[in-house]
């Protein structure tokens, strides 16, 4: 039995060239600057390798999967309850507890591709509840939109706490946020007010989530995913000094969302993130490169980790469970 045929035939083009290459390059780039950051403070006749590698082995693991491993299941629960909460108000009344195994099992495929891992989720709805395809990927879309907001909006947090210690090029977010603010004013009304409802684009289902979405909508998922980053500030904080590193929970306050931010530039092992490590914190240039390499790889495998414990069910609910008929 085939899944909502509006999923099939369903084909993304292949991107450009271009595209597939520039998270690469930038990746290349960042590690390369890394390189020559850290060979000017090695000691003479030290290799780089062998530095991070002394740092590496100072470090009280134990102490950091104590830390780590609860955070990481502290993020699952929040992150499906952002799912459970855009997926009942916009296509289904889905229990809570039906959409952990798929989140927790969609973080294996997001290692790859975050996007990818939502379309996965979109998938795993539609085979089991018979939502039409598009309208989960509406609410997905949301979901991507709203995540943008939430990392700006404490990335300015962050900026305004941090403003002196943070590069200049960081003193532009501000203007981004004013940016992004007369945007999202823009587009609200433009799916809201009754003067577009004729408009064609306005009515696709892939929009449905947000023309039905009043501003409050946005606000509340902001709300729900904050504690995730709050909670990421603290651990963090206490990690560092397992590194060598005496960050206070305000100081990782200030950086971190900045830090997030500039997550959202494309590249292989978070290699944007790692390298704004170092840079914000150059006396430690060493500790935080192993600090950024160990952070932001290992929360992904963790995940990944996780979701194998649901895969199963998740499996079990995706293939075994005859879906829905759709009317």
């Amino acid at each position: 039995m085939s899944a909502n045929p509006e999923l099939e035939g369903i084909s993304k083009p292949r991107p450009a060239l271009w595209k597939r290459l520039l998270p690469w390059v930038i990746t290349i780039v960042c590690f390369g600057y890394l390189y020559s950051r850290l060979s000017a403070v090695t000691e003479p006749g030290q290799s780089v390798p062998a530095y991070l590698a002394g740092i590496f082995a100072s470090v009280d693991w134990v102490h950091w999967l104590a830390l780590m491993v609860p955070y990481s299941f502290l993020y699952l629960l929040i992150d499906t309850l952002v799912l459970w909460r855009v997926v009942n108000w916009f296509n289904a009344r889905v229990p809570y507890m039906g959409l952990l195994p798929v989140r927790a099992s969609a973080y294996i495929i997001s290692i790859v591709n975050e996007q990818v891992g939502k379309g996965a989720i979109a998938v795993y709805l539609n085979r089991r509840d018979g939502v039409p395809g598009w309208q989960i990927g509406s609410s997905m879309i949301f979901i991507m939109f709203c995540e943008f907001y939430y990392l700006l909006f404490w990335a300015l947090e962050g900026v305004t706490l941090r403003w002196r210690e943070l590069p200049s090029i960081f003193h532009a977010i501000p203007w981004i946020t004013v940016g992004a603010l007369i945007f999202f004013a823009a587009f609200l009304y433009y799916f809201r007010s009754p003067r577009f409802a004729s408009s064609k684009l306005r009515e696709r289902q892939l929009f449905l989530s947000f023309r039905k979405a009043p501003i409050w909508y946005y606000l509340v998922i902001i709300v729900i995913r904050s504690p995730a980053l709050v909670a990421a500030a603290w651990v963090y904080s206490e990690v560092a000094k397992l590194f060598g590193v005496p960050l206070s929970f305000v100081d990782i306050l200030g950086f971190l969302p900045v830090i997030f931010f500039g997550t959202l530039v494309p590249g292989p092992f978070r290699a944007v993130a790692v390298a704004m490590w170092p840079t914000l914190l150059p006396d430690y240039a060493g500790e935080m490169t192993v600090f950024g390499l160990v952070q932001h790889n290992s929360f992904l495998l963790f995940n990944a980790a996780i979701g194998l414990l649901f895969l199963r069910r998740a499996s079990r609910e995706l293939f075994e469970t005859p879906a829905p008929q759709s009317t």
